[in-house]
């Protein structure tokens, strides 16, 4: 499957022309600025609520300038009846010790403190974080860390478990680049389709709306 890469220059120049569509009141057209599963997807959002998933990759630059917006667009999401998480992707076997490092961070309730500095770790420091042992030393570098429990945690049953349902929701979404968003496992968008990644969630927040009716 071919990864589509939607750069950062892309995403600025298109930015001054998608934007404004939508702020005009456009829609979001399917086919177009996002696309309506074949097969509806399980979500995991408690009653009442829509899930919409960010499918992202640690080493992705265009990722790392995504996540500051994508952030503060998530914690004003919990206001709004919507249950956000993020899936990390994998487009093949190398990606998977930073799957691990999400999953245990999370199931460690480290995610919150850390995520981002992993995120700065690669881009800013430049730093390689692509393999265990690079992973396992800079997080023994990190304050509050029980790096006993992280080893355990790491290689456990559990977190192999959240490794292998992230690469069925990668499938099932049809995730072809990073970022990229799912919605109420019934719809994906990315960059490239929406326009821009700020358009990405004009998108997202239409099909919550969407979802909610139908």
């Amino acid at each position: 499957m071919q990864r589509r890469a939607f750069t950062l220059s892309a995403a600025l120049a298109a930015t001054a022309l998608s934007l404004p569509v939508h702020a005009q009141g456009a829609q979001p057209k399917e086919g177009k600025d996002y696309i309506k599963l074949g097969k509806p997807v399980g979500t995991d959002a408690p009653a009442g609520k829509v899930e919409v998933i960010e499918f992202f990759w640690y080493n992705c630059g265009h990722c790392n300038a995504f996540e500051p917006t994508f952030d503060a667009w998530a914690k004003a999401a919990e206001s709004k009846n919507i249950s956000v998480r993020r899936i990390p992707v994998a487009f093949n076997a190398s990606f998977a010790p930073q799957q691990k490092l999400y999953y245990t961070l999370e199931g460690m309730g480290k995610l919150g403190e850390i995520h981002a500095r992993v995120f700065r770790a690669i881009h800013v420091e430049k730093q390689n974080l692509s393999k265990e042992d690079a992973i396992l030393a800079w997080v023994a570098k990190q304050p509050g860390i029980d790096m006993v429990k992280f080893k355990e945690m790491y290689n456990s049953f559990n977190v192999a478990s959240q490794v292998r349902r992230a690469a069925q929701l990668q499938e099932a979404y049809g995730v072809e680049g990073v970022p990229s968003m799912g919605v109420a496992g019934r719809y994906y968008t990315d960059g490239t389709m929406a326009g821009s990644l700020n358009a990405v969630l004009q998108v997202v927040e239409h099909l919550v709306g969407v979802a909610r009716k139908g």
